[in-house]
């Protein structure tokens, strides 16, 4: 589709184990079109030695950059000055900026100001203030175990709604709780006369306020599930009539129980 957004994936491969490759691409597809795929790295190093079977299967651009201090990742000021080159050449959409590292803070920000939408990837030990800046960011440990090892996610909270808790939830990670109380907080600001709101609308406004909002870090694969799960909403659904190229398609309403307390 001529449409699709335009993403360049920027890997730091210092920080990123080669085993989240394909994930780190069906993400990105998930968004749009990966027009640029580079990874930055010392490839003298043994250390990337799994990244460089893995480059010419996956199509990916390796950027060398030597180590000229010792245990100071190489890879920042390689990846900054590319960012900013294909930023100026005006021909992507977006950057997903693949790493751990606080050091790419700034780097987020800057795109961001240039209206650039921007995916942030890494593990759970991201500082802060990196998921902060992306627009989105996504947990490629979580999403990458939850691959590996499928599982239900585990029911017993839900009974009591005030006990509600995120799985292993992290420093960086925003948790379920405070999930639960900015979707009551927009159900009742911007909910219709009878309270009810779109499931969409409220996916939206939750990724909006929090780059890391998944539903997929608490173990389900769908909003709808996980928004029951949490004790204290009622779902509908109903035909989406205004819908003409799918007319079996459904809209769905969530709102709050009218007994909560």
């Amino acid at each position: 589709m001529t449409d699709d957004l335009k993403f360049a994936i920027l890997i730091d491969a210092e920080n990123i184990s080669s085993k989240y490759i394909k994930l780190i691409l069906e993400e990105v597809a998930g968004e749009g079109i990966a027009t640029y795929r580079r990874i930055y790295g010392d490839w003298t190093s043994s250390l990337l030695a799994s990244w460089k079977q893995v480059l010419l299967d996956y199509s990916i651009t390796p950027i060398q950059q030597y180590s000229y201090t010792a245990g100071k990742n190489s890879t920042d000021s390689a990846m900054i000055i590319d960012a900013m080159d294909i930023l100026y050449s005006g021909k992507v959409d977006g950057f997903c900026l693949v790493t751990s590292d606080s050091d790419f803070t700034r780097l987020a920000m800057r795109l961001r100001e240039a209206g650039m939408t921007v995916i942030g990837m890494g593990e759970q030990k991201t500082p802060r203030p990196f998921i902060a800046a992306c627009n989105q960011f996504k947990f490629i440990d979580m999403l990458f175990k939850e691959q590996m090892e499928p599982a239900e996610p585990t029911q017993a909270a839900a009974a009591d709604p005030v006990s509600v808790q995120g799985p292993e939830d992290t420093p960086s990670q925003t948790n379920q709780q405070t999930i639960k109380k900015a979707m009551v907080e927009f159900i009742e600001s911007r909910s219709d006369e009878d309270g009810w709101m779109l499931v969409s609308e409220l996916g939206n406004l939750l990724r909006k306020r929090y780059a890391d909002f998944d539903v997929r870090n608490f173990g389900y694969k769908k909003m709808v599930p996980f928004i029951k799960s949490l004790g204290v909403f009622e779902v509908r659904s109903e035909m989406d009539t205004a819908n003409l190229r799918s007319p079996n398609s459904q809209v769905v309403y969530v709102r709050l129980r009218n007994n909560r307390n």
